[in-house]
Formats: structure tokens, C-alpha cells, sequence
């Protein structure tokens, strides 16, 4: 779609899973047994056909990098437009900007070299499968000078009281932005507004001092700007908690859940060439997620597999997540437990959490 860029924007996503984010930010963090949590936006922009994507991060992103590479696997390796990977690499003395203005400012050719009219903005944190052709429709629709995108949530989550929530009116306009924790109305880190309008607010922000767009120009300015509001209503997970993470992966075994995310809307992920997984005579799996790549020998249940794991005769694993690489030896027990890739556990270890508080294991760890 020639009309419409995208920007992801990494900068203000904290990076609050524990050891899952000490050497890689938030967006690199595995997910679903296949994938990393920036596939699920990237896959949405492709799925629009945008003309180029710009994405802003700050910190802990050699991961991140390595991952995307030159974004072929989400058809953005292009001559003109596609992915663009853009970490913090600005010189310029008189810069006067602020947080994720910085960005912005500096990378003012991104924006202004593309053909686009109008851009989307998004954040890696909360999964969704949202159209975003129809959002850009809607926002046309309805003449606004920016829209966001908000679900409703019936029944509200610990995951959900760092949000900002949303609050309409009876023509879905926008009458309130904040953080108000009983509220239903979460705002997705989405919305849509054009190019034009918002290198005119960039330049406005920086000569005021302001750091971040979304609050200084939207949250600040909701009765200056027309600002109308678009209701999601699928498949919505927020990951911004150990804890968000464990709960929201292991539902992903009820079925419902999974197709909700996966069926109707294709995910991309890096390719990776490896064989189907064995199963061996001894192997006992069941409602799990297993990946490509694996040796089970052992038990499995309830629990998220990643690419590439061994799991020894005799070793049972129990509502957790494996992430690649990993092997676990015979006779090995481990139950709610969160284990990044490449650790080892040796014969006999038997590790065990709490259901609603994990235990983790870091990377590359010897047990």
C-alpha cells in the first residue's frame, strides 16, 4: 500500500522479563514455540503490503538485529521501501531533542523520501492480528487527524494495569486519554495518523522541549486534534511481564486461542531449515506446541517447545516453556518453569515453580 508506512517503536518498552531480557529487548523474546514476539507486528504490516517500515530502537537490539536481518522472511528485502533498522546513531551537536523525538529527528530522510501520506505506529507488546488496511479505511472514514486503535476487555488483567486506556463517546471519538486501572477501554500502542501532520508536530515537540510524541501530541492535544478511535476485536494478548509471558503462552495450548491468533492471519518468522521432529518409541506429549527440529524421548505436557530441544528417556517437563537448544537429561523433572535457550540440565535435576511466578532459567546456564 503506497498510501501507508509503518514505524515500530521500540523506544519507550521497557524491558521487564527478567532474565528473558538481560542480553536482548523485549521484541526478541521467543514466543509460541516458533517465533519472536516483533514477528506479530512485522506480519501485520506485510499482510497490508506497506510501502516501508521504520524501526526505532534504543538499547539490548544485537538479538533483535539478527533476527530480521534484511526482512526477507516478511517479503520487506526490497529495492525501494522495506524494512529499514534504525538503533540510535545520531551526531549532530545542535540536536536539541528528546526521547523518542530523537528517533524521529534524526531520521527525518525516512519519512520524507518515501512517497507515503499517511504512517501507522505501533509498539511489539501487545499481540494482535489487527487489518491494518481497514484501519487505515476507517481513519480516511471518518476524516480524523489521528486515530488509535483500543480493545475492550471484559475481564481485566495484573498485565493490564500498566496500559493506557481509552475513553469514547457514542461515535467512537476520543474523550480521554489515561491510566485509569479499572477502565476496559485499553489503548494497543497503535494509531494512524498522516505524514504531514506529524513532521509538523515533530518539529513543534522539539522546539518545546517535549520528549515523546504520543503523549505530547495526542495525549496532551485531544481537544485541538480530531481524534477518533477504532475497536480491535480479536485475538489480543499483552506481554510485558514474566508473568504475562508464562500465562499467555501456556494458553496458547487451548485451541480456541491458538486459531484465534494463527488461523486466519499467517505469521512470518525467520526461516529456519531443520528436520521435522522425532519422536522416539519412549515419547509421551501431550497438549503441547512442539517446533521443528526436536529429539523427545521423555514426558511432555502442557508446555511450550521450541525448536532444537532434547528431552532425554525418562525426563518429564510440566506446564513450561523450553526454548531452543535446550537439552534435558534422563530423569530430569521440571514444572513451571521458564527456560531460555541453549541451557543444559543434567541427570536426575528436578526444578520446580510456581504456577503463577515461574522459575527461570537463564541463557546459556549449566544446571
Amino acid at each position: 500500500m503506497k498510501q501507508l508506512m509503518g514505524v515500530i517503536n521500540l523506544d519507550h518498552e521497557l524491558d521487564k522479563l527478567n532474565e528473558l531480557t538481560y542480553f536482548r529487548c523485549g521484541a526478541a523474546v521467543p514466543f509460541a514455540s516458533r517465533y519472536r514476539l516483533i514477528d506479530f507486528v512485522l506480519s501485520n504490516m506485510m499482510r497490508a503490503d506497506l510501502e516501508s517500515v521504520g524501526l526505532f530502537v534504543r538499547r539490548k537490539y544485537r538479538s533483535l538485529m539478527d533476527h530480521l536481518g534484511d526482512g526477507k522472511s516478511w517479503d520487506m528485502n526490497r529495492k525501494h521501501g522495506g524494512l529499514f533498522i534504525l538503533p540510535p546513531d545520531w551526531n549532530d551537536p545542535t540536536d536539541t531533542s528528546l526521547g523518542d523525538l530523537q528517533h524521529y529527528h534524526n531520521n527525518l530522510d525516512l519519512f520524507k523520501r518515501g512517497s507515503a501520506k499517511y504512517i501507522v505506529f505501533s509498539g511489539s507488546q501487545h499481540i494482535n492480528t489487527i487489518d491494518l488496511q481497514d484501519l487505515y479505511s476507517y481513519h480516511l472514514e471518518k476524516g480524523a487527524d489521528v486515530t488509535v486503535v483500543y480493545k475492550k476487555i471484559e475481564q481485566l488483567q495484573p498485565e493490564h494495569e500498566l496500559c493506557q486506556r481509552i475513553e469514547v463517546d457514542e461515535e467512537n471519538n476520543v474523550t480521554n486519554i489515561h491510566h485509569e486501572k479499572d477502565h476496559p477501554n485499553l489503548y494497543l500502542d497503535i494509531f494512524i495518523m498522516e505524514k504531514k501532520l506529524f513532521l509538523e508536530q515533530v518539529e513543534h515537540c522539539i522546539a518545546h522541549g517535549e520528549s515523546y510524541f504520543f503523549r505530547d501530541v495526542i495525549q496532551k492535544n485531544r481537544h485541538k486534534f480530531k481524534i477518533a478511535a477504532y475497536e480491535y476485536h480479536g485475538y489480543h494478548a499483552v506481554i510485558n511481564s514474566l508473568e504475562s509471558y508464562y500465562k499467555n503462552s501456556l494458553e496458547l495450548l487451548q485451541q480456541e486461542n491458538y486459531f484465534s491468533l494463527f488461523k486466519e492471519s499467517p505469521v512470518q518468522t525467520k526461516i529456519k531449515y531443520e528436520a521435522p521432529t522425532r519422536y522416539l518409541e519412549s515419547a509421551n506429549v501431550s497438549n503441547s506446541l512442539v517446533a521443528n527440529g526436536c529429539i523427545i524421548a521423555g514426558t511432555v505436557e502442557n508446555s511450550v517447545i521450541f525448536r532444537g530441544v532434547q528431552v532425554r528417556k525418562g525426563a518429564k517437563i510440566i506446564n513450561s516453556v523450553i526454548m531452543q537448544k535446550c537439552i534435558i537429561e534422563e530423569d530430569a523433572v521440571i514444572e513451571n518453569v521458564i527456560m531460555d535457550k541453549d541451557v543444559h540440565l543434567s541427570k536426575n535435576r528436578i526444578l520446580v515453580g510456581d504456577s503463577k511466578r515461574p522459575f527461570v532459567i537463564a541463557k546459556s546456564s549449566k544446571i
